[in-house]
């Protein structure tokens, strides 16, 4: 089938096919999920493939709560399976990948996927919708990438309370988010309410890339600060957080790193098997040639099975 141009507006165009990219199989396994061997580019550019399939695609951003999250209950490790797009967003989880035989490029942050979005948005012609977060919020954003690039096309801003709708009003918002006309779906209702709502009401949504973003929002209002760009590869914009929001970040960061600690037989597992097979792996910097194994694997041959 050809590929059709849709036109947007007098100064931009879409292309639109009826391709998407199907790779699960070539899934990188950490911390129990499968994650896209994407570099941030790479994910731009499928979440734009996606976009011009015209049909309904989920991606989820995982970090390590959603692994944690994940690991607890297994409708978010089947939501995640079932997803047309899984990046690493954060740091743990790439150091995770290098015990296995096959590891994750880089951290793909859905901080850094909003705006970068948004402006290929904007230079393709996409309709993009603003879900959730408080009052008023979506709509700031929205203006801040308005500003910055004048094509971006806004579908809508909507600011609901999910757990005060009827079942009347749920389908009422639904309905309007299908009638915008969306290419792609901003949601920020906090982990994992977004997503679970996002992949229950997907194909109900229509034709759109749907992505649960979190404090992304609020860091493209201007709302809440991001950390300083040098914590983000060394894994230390936990540290940032938990001083701005102490009581929110503490308990869950805590609870993170114990889920981290407990992995570890498991993941040290996969690095030894991986060994054996003849290919040794560095921790901080993926494979590599010749350099003997971590004495970590001392300790993966006592890890069970």
């Amino acid at each position: 089938m050809a590929a059709t141009l849709v036109p947007t507006s007098e100064t931009t165009t879409k292309l639109r096919t009826p391709t998407r990219p199907t790779t699960h199989a070539s899934r990188v396994n950490a911390l129990g999920l499968g994650f896209d061997p994407v570099t941030f580019d790479e994910a731009l550019d499928r979440v734009e493939s996606l976009a011009a399939a015209r049909e309904p695609a989920l991606v989820v951003t995982a970090n390590l709560n959603w692994a944690m999250l994940a690991a607890r209950d297994p409708k978010l490790k089947s939501l995640t399976d079932k997803a047309d797009l899984v990046v690493a967003d954060g740091m743990p989880i790439l150091w995770m990948s290098r015990f296995g035989k096959r590891h994750l490029p880089q951290r793909v942050a859905g901080a850094d996927m909003v705006p970068a979005l948004c402006k290929r948005a904007a230079k393709r012609g996409y309709r993009v919708f603003f879900l959730g977060a408080d009052e008023g919020v979506g709509q700031r954003a929205a203006d801040v990438l308005q500003a910055r690039h004048p094509n971006l096309q806004i579908a809508g801003v909507e600011a609901p309370f999910l757990s005060k709708l009827s079942e009347s009003e749920e389908a009422d918002l639904i309905d309007r988010i299908r009638e915008s006309r969306a290419d792609i779906l901003f949601a920020a209702f906090g982990q994992p309410k977004g997503e679970v709502w996002l992949h229950e009401n997907l194909q109900r949504l229509g034709p759109l890339v749907a992505m649960q973003i979190g404090a992304s929002i609020d860091f493209v209002a201007g709302r809440a600060r991001r950390a300083p760009s040098w914590t983000h590869n060394l894994g230390l914009e936990w540290l940032y957080r938990t001083w701005c929001e102490p009581g929110r970040m503490i308990s869950r960061y805590a609870a993170n790193a114990w889920f981290l600690l407990t992995q570890l037989p498991r993941e040290l597992w996969r690095r030894e098997t991986a060994d054996r097979s003849g290919r040794a792996t560095n921790f901080f910097h993926g494979p590599s040639s010749g350099l003997p194994p971590m004495k970590v694997n001392r300790l993966a041959r006592r890890a069970p099975r």
